[in-house]
């Protein structure tokens, strides 16, 4: 039986967490394979009881300290010990950065594109955040070289592939992140009561749906300026933007501020249109999703956006920034608009809420769109590279 470790120190919210709790259970129905997990401390607890009937699941957890920084020291210093004692074959590392000098081959899962983004380092210096700018800098000199540290590297989409390729001058192979629309469906339980009544007032509104916390690269700001326009374009006509966040900082994951955000908000007069639901549990999302009628992203970058396939099998329409990785996920089950564009963002909002026979289409192309992204697909083929690089390692000695 191949041993793997998977490394999720660095899961901590939003799209890692959704990475691992899709990718574990599909490791534990491989019987040819065992995962040993490292969480955390706090998670490992809650996840044993979440997988207990996954026996093929080992977890292990870890308390390192310093934030980034102090992980980052504790997978260069301490890895290696747990990996003597688990007895693992192969390591995945699953944030960003790689072990140097691993002890088994490695594989590095690369998802973060704000350290290739032009427009995210240009967006922090509009902003006045040279902090972040330093940090972010420093974080992606190391992810640079983790490319060159890992046996293979792995992106979720090959738009974000080849941007990596040209950033680190290093192969960089793409394998689809997944989507298991039982496990986003499976739990019936009412969202509550305040929520609902959120969604479902009023009934004969334009309902749009951004699934984000706030940060500064899914380009929040852009998409408020809209609804000002959307408003003026149809007169007589409620829009209802909903946010699965609160558009204030210490509501908020990360070191993002979201007061300018905010002030936009009440500057341009849109406040009876925004609808800030807050986090909504997993669980419970695809009860947003069934209630809106557009699902809209303004991001000016992406590595894979989840949401977008989230919305596609809920049967929503998508208005997407036109990415390259939005067009690679999407296809025709999106329009496109110039990512710092309100007016054309709101010129695909009303191109496909005034044409129901576009929607019905994009409904249709998005459902179909959304079953070519299996987790069981992913694992397959990360089990794949693992045996190909345990082959190699077997041929050298």
């Amino acid at each position: 039986m191949m041993r793997l470790f998977i490394n999720g120190l660095a899961a901590s919210a939003g799209a890692g967490l959704t990475y691992l709790r899709n990718v574990i259970p599909q490791f534990g129905r491989r019987p040819g394979a065992h995962a040993i997990v490292l969480l955390s401390a706090g998670l490992s607890a809650e996840w044993r009881r979440e997988f207990d009937d996954c026996p093929n699941i080992t977890f292990v957890e870890a308390k390192p300290t310093g934030g980034v920084v102090g992980r980052f020291l504790f997978e260069q210093t301490k890895l290696r010990d747990l990996l003597s004692q688990t007895g693992a074959q192969v390591l995945i590392s699953a944030g960003n950065f790689a072990v140097r000098n691993s002890p088994v081959p490695q594989i590095l899962l690369s998802g973060n594109s704000l350290y290739v983004s032009a427009d995210f380092y240009r967006d922090l210096r509009k902003r006045g955040g040279y902090a972040l700018w330093i940090d972010t800098r420093i974080k992606g000199w190391f992810a640079r070289r983790s490319v060159g540290w890992a046996e293979v590297t792995v992106a979720p989409s090959d738009a974000f592939a080849r941007d990596l390729a040209k950033w680190s001058g290093k192969q960089v192979l793409s394998i689809y992140h997944g989507f298991d629309p039982d496990l986003f469906t499976g739990d019936a339980s009412p969202i509550p009561e305040a929520m609902q009544n959120q969604l479902k007032e009023p009934a004969d509104a334009l309902k749009l749906l951004f699934v984000s916390h706030y940060n500064y690269y899914r380009n929040f700001e852009t998409l408020i300026r809209a609804l000002p326009i959307l408003r003026e374009r149809l007169p007589g006509k409620q829009i209802k933007l909903f946010l699965t966040c609160h558009l204030s900082s210490s509501r908020n994951p990360g070191s993002y501020r979201a007061e300018n955000a905010a002030l936009l908000v009440g500057t341009l007069g849109v406040r009876d249109n925004v609808v800030e639901l807050g986090s909504v549990p997993y669980r419970s999302l695809h009860q947003v999703y069934r209630d809106c009628h557009i699902y809209v992203t303004p991001a000016y970058t992406e590595t894979f956006a989840h949401p977008l396939v989230e919305a596609m099998s809920s049967g929503l329409p998508v208005v997407a920034s036109d990415l390259p990785v939005h067009r690679e996920i999407c296809g025709d089950a999106a329009v496109y608009f110039p990512r710092f564009s309100p007016d054309a963002l709101a010129e695909r909002v009303l191109q496909v809420q005034t044409s129901p026979q576009l929607a019905k289409e994009m409904s249709s192309q998005g459902r179909q769109r959304a079953r070519c992204f299996s987790w069981s697909d992913h694992v397959d083929r990360l089990l794949v590279l693992a045996e190909q690089l345990l082959e190699s390692e077997r041929e050298r000695n």
